[in-house]
């Protein structure tokens, strides 16, 4: 079978999307496993399959919202399906966008449906910004073994409609000598799993306003990527509410580049939005499958 694809990215976290316009395509985990591998397909952190709400899993959710055609059926590199991804999802506008799927006015708002509900985005000068929507804190530790540290340090859990658990670092150093080829272990392991985000605060942490931190993170169901966009989230999130939940305005810095970080006040409580880059690279066929 041939698959129509295009490759797309925001700051280096990388996507196969696929346009499934009838909302019939069922991908296995193995052939998700084959499109993504980087030495014997397409290569990406994930595979996007772009469909219409009303033939998805949430069709539910256009009761809520009837302008969320789109659904973001988004699988991890393994094959895993997982909630929604920040970056993917900013590439998939970017998608939908260019492809004439969808018109954004100015000022107006791009809804679309994920597993982890409507989110909302703008277009901005350079690129996307998507509304993450609440998030929430356990401040419950989590004790997380890397290979790299010398010894466990305590973690922090960020849900963002998918877990996160942030872990502070000393220093630029010890961000650059971890070693996420292996699997970082969490003790107690969240159920589902989580991502897990290393941070290192800049110094002064706070120029002009803005407040910056660096981040590394492994990804659940992929391993190390050059960026996470609910990770990028997370991680300010956790600085934030160590440092006494005043700070709304950032700037994490990733191995792909940088993303902006906003937390503001909604009728419903707290939202943070991440924006950023997102580009589509080339498009092709494939027949691997």
């Amino acid at each position: 079978m041939s698959i129509n694809f295009t490759k797309g990215h925001g700051t280096g976290n990388d996507f196969v999307l696929v346009l499934d316009e009838i909302g019939q395509l069922d991908f296995s985990e193995l052939e998700i496993q084959k499109l993504c591998d980087r030495n014997f397909g397409v290569g990406a952190d994930g595979l996007i399959v772009i469909r219409p709400t009303k033939s998805s899993e949430v069709e539910d959710l256009l009761d809520q919202e009837s302008a969320a055609t789109w659904f973001m059926d988004y699988r991890n590199r393994d094959g895993s399906k997982a909630e929604m991804c920040g970056n993917g999802i900013r590439v998939m506008a970017r998608f939908l966008v260019e492809h004439e799927l969808v018109k954004i006015d100015s000022g107006s708002t791009l809804p679309i449906a994920t597993r982890a509900g409507i989110k909302d985005l703008t277009q901005t000068a350079n690129g996307f910004a998507v509304d993450l929507g609440r998030f929430s804190i356990d401040e419950e530790e989590v004790l997380v073994k890397a290979a790299g540290l010398r010894v466990p340090r305590p973690g922090l859990s960020v849900d963002l409609g998918n877990p996160h658990v942030v872990v502070a670092l000393a220093d630029l150093d010890e961000l650059e000598h971890l070693d996420l080829h292996k699997i970082p272990i969490l003790d107690p392991e969240p159920e589902e799993g989580a991502n897990v985000e290393f941070v290192v605060i800049d110094e002064p942490m706070i120029v002009e306003g803005v407040a910056g931190v660096s981040m590394r993170v492994f990804e659940r169901g992929v391993g190390e990527t050059l960026s996470c966009g609910t990770g990028v989230a997370a991680s300010a999130l956790a600085v934030r509410h160590w440092a006494g939940g005043e700070q709304n305005h950032w700037k994490v810095s990733v191995p792909g580049g940088d993303l902006g970080v906003r937390v503001f006040p909604t009728e419903d409580g707290e939202h943070v939005s991440i924006s950023g880059p997102a580009e589509l690279v080339f498009s092709g066929s494939w027949r691997g499958l």
